[in-house]
């Protein structure tokens, strides 16, 4: 693979897919964590279902969306510390990538986490906002004051309840519902041979 279609898909690939926002004065005051998080609950797939996000690469390339996994688990980093390990999987070209993440949680909040990755500059925090672990979870994402909401499912859809809820908390983080994006739920893909592999672990 040449060098600049290295690059390419790390700059595509190597952040949590859709990290953008909602410019927000203070948006770490409006992310209320989960404070009875439990992480090995929360282990396991999750489908990636809708996105709300007045990101511009969204607004312009929702069209091309692709189908997205998550797979969490318990585990530690190269200090020791306790992190939650996350893979993504998604396609690129019709290809499955698998994108290792390793978040750290902020000792002095329950149910957050931060990101510091290789294939690009600054930090992403990440809050569980709401899950009942068995059928949804609500995340958080914030990137240079920029906040994300992002819907996960154990299977391919949620209640309409759910949906209602994560509208009202996409109204409340002052982001317009025509910016929420809905996600494929089918053409999924579960591992990527070992060529496809990004890891973006810190060490």
């Amino acid at each position: 693979m040449s060098p600049p279609r290295v690059l390419l898909i790390i700059l595509i690939l190597g952040a949590p897919p859709y990290t953008c926002g909602q410019r927000n004065t203070k948006p770490s005051d409006k992310m209320q964590g989960l404070a009875t998080f439990n992480l090995q609950q929360f282990s396991g797939k999750w489908h990636l279902l809708s996105v709300a996000s007045e990101c511009n690469y969204l607004k312009t390339n929702n069209h091309r969306l692709e189908a997205t996994m998550i797979q969490a688990s318990p585990s530690k980093n190269a200090r020791g510390e306790e992190t939650m390990a996350v893979s993504t999987f998604r396609k690129l070209d019709g290809i499955c990538w698998e994108i290792k993440h390793s978040y750290v949680p902020i000792r002095s909040a329950k149910g957050r986490f931060t990101l510091k990755a290789q294939g690009y500059a600054g930090s992403v925090d990440m809050v569980v906002g709401d899950t009942d672990y068995q059928n949804y979870a609500i995340l958080y994402y914030q990137r240079r004051n920029k906040i994300t909401l992002k819907l996960y499912g154990r299977k391919t859809s949620v209640s309409d309840e759910i949906y209602r809820k994560f509208d009202d908390l996409t109204v409340k983080q002052g982001i317009d519902l025509q910016y929420i994006y809905p996600f494929p739920s089918y053409g999924f893909c579960e591992s990527a041979d070992q060529f496809h592999i990004l890891n973006e672990v810190s060490r």
